[in-house]
């Protein structure tokens, strides 16, 4: 547990790493109650992040010779949010219209947007010259996001993780949407009798997800990464996925939550250099968190 703290706390860098992974991990679980107040296991959230950083980085190669940084800057996050809705839309439709279970359609779009991502990569957006598991080429420093000093804090991220919480308390508990929402989740059949246009509800709910997703992909290549790599999500969507079990659907939990496991997460890779053990321990100290949650 010390050497976790360290290596979470012990530096100011490596305070910021645990912020900067916190923006995108608070998106992508605000995202997922959406998706789990209606009832849904969204487990394509890691293709849905994919596809935002892939739509986010098409503005970029075309016209960062031709625009203003900052316009371009906003481009890049719009398209990858809608992106991400697109790809969300698509796990949605397939449930809602082909009767494919959400779980089973989430990580068959999640392989096919990794894929299309090394497509691009190796293919038509590699390197001058030769294509590398690196990515693609380094974007110019006027299109990454500005962070405090020195650091990996950016305040954009970290101000649209943070409202992204907010929209989904109010929406979830103050609004009819939300109320709409429960419902369908609670009876999907007496929510239907009642006149509530169920599928409706349920493609909202993916497309909310996957535009919150859209905007965490679009974050790693802008504020993380600074291009688009293979395995962009970092594995954030299935950590959200953890967060959000561990709130109970109380959305004013999600920042307190996600902080502890970005926390867990930045801590684990001081493992190898402190005590020779696998920093993969932190996703069993996680997935154990999780299993006596639910079973509390």
């Amino acid at each position: 547990v010390t050497s976790m703290w360290s290596g979470a706390f012990g530096t100011p860098g490596q305070m910021a790493r645990v912020v900067s992974t916190l923006a995108p991990l608070l998106l992508c679980a605000s995202g997922l109650l959406f998706t789990f107040t209606a009832g849904l296991y969204n487990l394509g959230i890691e293709g849905q992040i994919s596809f935002g950083a892939i739509a986010a980085t098409v503005p970029i190669r075309l016209f960062q010779d031709m625009l203003p940084p900052g316009l371009v800057i906003v481009l890049a996050i719009g398209l990858g949010g809608i992106g991400g809705a697109l790809w969300g839309w698509l796990a949605g439709g397939l449930n809602v219209y082909g009767r494919v279970n959400e779980i089973f359609a989430g990580l068959g779009l999640n392989f096919v947007a990794d894929g299309l991502a090394l497509y691009l990569i190796f293919g038509p957006w590699k390197k001058e010259g030769v294509a590398s598991m690196s990515g693609t080429e380094t974007f110019p420093e006027s299109l990454w996001l500005p962070t405090l000093g020195n650091t990996d804090i950016s305040p954009i991220s970290l101000l649209l993780g943070i409202t992204a919480v907010a929209i989904t308390v109010l929406v979830l508990r103050g609004t009819h949407f939300g109320l709409r929402l429960r419902a369908v989740g609670q009876n999907l059949r007496a929510s239907y009798v009642l006149g509530i246009p169920s599928t409706r509800q349920l493609l909202s709910a993916f497309v909310i997800c996957g535009g919150f997703a859209g905007l965490a992909g679009a974050l790693q290549v802008l504020a993380v990464y600074h291009r688009l790599i293979p395995g962009i999500s970092s594995n954030l969507g299935f950590l959200a996925l953890l967060v959000a079990m561990l709130t109970g659907l109380n959305a004013w939990l999600v920042l307190p939550v996600a902080f502890f496991f970005s926390a867990l997460n930045v801590g684990s890779l001081q493992l190898p250099l402190e005590l020779n053990l696998e920093s993969s321990l932190a996703g069993v100290i996680q997935g154990m968190l999780v299993l006596f949650a639910l079973l509390g």
